[in-house]
């Protein structure tokens, strides 16, 4: 399976389990992506997508967004899409 480095996590939310992640490639709703580091390491699809609190349904390289999770993320844990 094909992985491209998408983006670095800067941010967890833990009640509203949301992450903000800076990115370095595009994401959609619907990619599938994995989340990497030190202690950190699964995939899930991406549902929701928000820039400034807007719902998008594509983020572009150099944007910081929001997503949620199913699980806890760290700051500087890695994001990859699947593909």
């Amino acid at each position: 399976m094909e992985e491209v480095h998408i983006g670095t996590v800067t941010h967890f939310f833990a009640k509203p389990m949301v992450c903000a992640i800076k990115l370095v490639d595009e994401l959609q709703v619907g990619d599938l992506v994995s989340f990497r580091g030190h202690t950190t390491d699964f995939q899930q699809q991406i549902t929701s997508i928000q820039i400034e609190h807007e719902q998008v349904e594509t983020a572009h390289k150099g944007q910081e967004v929001g997503v949620k999770v199913d699980e806890r993320v760290r700051g500087h844990d890695e994001v990859f899409r699947l593909g």
